[in-house]
């Protein structure tokens, strides 16, 4: 700990520091190939869409040590068409999910559920989602993603300034993209708790990349007056001066999602948390990338192409440059390191 904390002593006064901004490029790259991977996976597999969005039924049978073989027989004996999504959810409940039925095939099925596990039709929880509703959820998911974009993208313009909303809402749309492309990859239902995840991981990673942000207007605040530095290298200051921070903060947050994920839904067999564990999971890793990786830099980016920007650049660069070149590599000139000439010592003459 004691290592950790110096590294941060030294990161903050600019002792050691991490070149963000200047390698630009590679973090670029590692984003491009991860958003193409996303890509990918939604066009050959596409989003498995819950009945909450796409309509259909759902029902849950609940006992003691139930297997997944009785709700497949019963499915064939039901005669129910297309592939049904059949899992556990825990140690005892077992969930089919199917298409749209109508009034007979739903009877069929309940009746098909209880006779394979030997339970009444009444214990059996079936949900019934019309096509019409899982259309409206849709809309009212995505408006909600819209308006949070904008609302937020608004906020920051007015408390920051417009490039720094731009490059913000930048990195949250790159934590989406790749979050959605991994869930697509993995292939789990996009559940209501899916889209709460996902709008969770959007807070998150704004809230990461503002404290950034405002840590590069402090720096940057007199830079054109001051003229010591560009504004790459003030915000490149401010990226390592608030690291830790973020680093800390992440992984506080990655234990219990963790936690929920691996142990919750993977190891307990909670399957109703690993929709929204996911999303979180995923989410809070890319948020973190992104708000230390690409928001900074594309900020800098941004404001480099300012002609006052650039103006200020090439000041900084003539004054490094203008300095001698013994001082310019941290030699001492030999003028200077000689110290003060000696002055032979007078004699006094008598008389």
């Amino acid at each position: 700990m004691s290592k950790l904390s110096g590294l941060g002593g030294r990161l903050y006064s600019g002792e050691t520091s991490i070149d963000v901004i200047g390698k630009k490029k590679r973090w670029y790259a590692f984003s491009g190939l991860l958003i193409l991977l996303s890509i990918g996976a939604l066009t050959l597999q596409g989003l498995h869409l819950g009945i909450e969005f796409k309509g259909g039924a759902s029902y849950t049978v609940t006992k003691a040590g139930a297997s997944l073989d009785p709700a497949f027989e019963a499915v064939d004996a039901a005669g129910i068409p297309g592939e049904p999504i059949i899992q556990s959810v825990g140690n005892d409940q077992i969930r089919i999910q199917t298409g749209s039925l109508s009034g007979a095939e739903s009877i069929a099925l309940q009746d098909q559920l209880a006779a394979k596990y030997q339970v009444t039709v009444d214990s059996i929880d079936t949900q019934i989602v019309g096509p019409s509703w899982g259309k409206e959820i849709t809309r009212k998911a995505l408006y909600g993603l819209i308006g949070f974009i904008v609302v937020v993208l608004l906020y920051l313009a007015m408390a920051f300034e417009p490039k720094m909303a731009i490059a913000a809402i930048i990195a949250v749309l790159h934590d989406v993209f790749i979050t959605v492309g991994i869930y697509a990859l993995v292939g789990f239902d996009v559940t209501p708790a899916t889209v709460i995840g996902f709008l969770t991981i959007l807070g998150y990673s704004l809230y990461d990349t503002v404290v950034v942000f405002d840590k590069v207007r402090e720096n940057t605040r007199s830079i054109t007056a001051t003229g010591k530095s560009t504004y790459s290298d003030a915000a490149n200051l401010a990226v390592n001066q608030t690291l830790v921070r973020s680093m800390n903060t992440s992984l506080i947050a990655l234990l219990p999602v963790g936690s929920i994920l691996f142990v919750g839904a993977g190891l307990l067999g909670a399957g109703t948390l690993k929709d929204l564990s996911l999303a979180l999971f995923i989410g809070l890793a890319a948020g973190t990338y992104s708000s230390i990786f690409i928001a900074p830099p594309i900020l800098a980016t941004l404001r480099e192409r300012e002609p006052a920007m650039q103006a200020l650049a090439k000041r900084v660069a003539a004054r490094n440059g203008s300095a001698p070149a013994e001082v310019a590599v941290g030699v001492v000139p030999s003028a200077i390191a000689r110290g003060p000439r000696n002055q032979p010592k007078r004699k006094n003459r008598r008389k």
